[in-house]
């Protein structure tokens, strides 16, 4: 085997680096397909084929993996699902990941229902950063968004993570006509007084979410409304942000972010890798093009070609999602498959 300085995917000061030349130092990793909402844009009411238990990375398998990436540049991780909190034995796994060489950060998404509960042993664990889904203000909306009745546990979660010292707290938004849009401006007033992180999100077309057209809000709209409660001023991203532009309210506690992947796409920026609950590592939300860590890791593959693989994933990741307000494609496995 070539020494890994010559390894395609590697850069020997940095670490991974693409076919175009971009630094990936960022990788989602899905716990788990499950979660305890339904959200409309995100998964049916009924009919879901789950991952079997048995096809799902231990934790021993994800821990591998994380090591090996955090060894030759990744510098973040983001935990998510599904609903990574519904995972049996996540914290003393946390734990484990939070003292990997190499991390500089480690972070979370959740939908928030059992945030009160994890928030104090999150913040032990070492994450200070988390994102909450919570596409509503109001309780009856909730209940039609997401399927289910959670809202009050939602906001007493955020509230929890807030108290015990967790900062930023992210609330995203996925903004969608006819649904939520009415609320955008509430979603902004919020970061007036209390130091939270609103960012709001394009909805994407991916696996059976019910994206169209006549629910599409871009985020030039959303911005420009949001414009009528003063100037938004830009905040500087660090480089291991995500693709949020980030602004702030005069006077405001917290900020505003914006996320627009159909018409202002981060494609020539994008850091990140995805490694799905049952193994696919992959360069792109939109591609499907995955490659297959979890049944090498279980026929026995060694370290150093256990990392060409991940390399091949690297060199893989696509120039961009090849997608735009008018042109549409769906990749073929559902949001919580893939990790949100």
């Amino acid at each position: 085997m070539k020494n890994r300085m010559q390894q395609p995917g590697y850069d020997s000061i940095t670490g991974f680096r693409d076919s175009n030349k971009r630094v990936i130092n960022y990788l989602r990793l899905s716990l788990i397909d499950r979660c305890n909402l339904r959200c409309i844009y995100c998964m049916p009411e009924e009919g879901i084929d789950f991952i079997p238990h048995d096809e799902i990375l231990t934790y021993e398998e994800l821990f591998r993996v994380v090591t090996l990436c955090a060894a030759n540049g990744i510098r973040k991780v983001r935990i998510t699902g599904g609903e990574p909190l519904i995972r049996k034995g996540i914290i003393p796994f946390i734990k484990k990941l939070c003292a990997v060489d190499g991390l500089e950060e480690i972070s979370i998404t959740t939908n928030g229902v059992l945030l009160k509960e994890f928030a104090r042993p999150l913040r032990d664990c070492g994450i200070s950063r988390i994102n909450v889904s919570m596409d509503t203000l109001k309780k009856d909306r909730f209940r039609t968004v997401t399927r289910r009745d959670y809202f009050e546990r939602v906001w007493e979660g955020i509230d929890e993570a807030e108290s015990v010292g967790i900062k930023p707290i992210k609330i995203n938004v996925v903004a969608m006509k006819g649904i939520n849009d009415d609320e955008i401006l509430d979603f902004a007033k919020i970061t007036y007084n209390r130091p939270l992180h609103v960012r709001f999100i394009e909805m994407m077309p991916v696996g059976k979410s019910n994206w169209a057209t006549d629910t599409f809000i871009s985020i030039k709209e959303i911005f420009d409304k949001i414009k009528q409660l003063g100037v938004l001023r830009p905040v500087v991203s660090s480089v291991l942000d995500g693709p949020a532009r980030r602004y702030a309210l005069k006077g405001a506690k917290g900020e505003i972010g914006f996320i627009g992947a159909l018409t202002h796409n981060f494609c020539n920026k994008c850091n990140r890798l995805r490694l799905t609950a049952d193994g696919g590592l992959r360069g792109c939300l939109f591609s499907d093009k995955e490659v297959d860590l979890k049944t090498a890791m279980r026929r026995g593959i060694e370290d150093e070609d256990l990392l060409g693989l991940i390399r091949i994933a690297v060199m893989n990741k696509p120039e961009n999602h090849g997608l735009s307000l008018y042109h549409q494609h769906k990749c073929m496995r559902s949001m919580n498959s893939i990790g949100g």
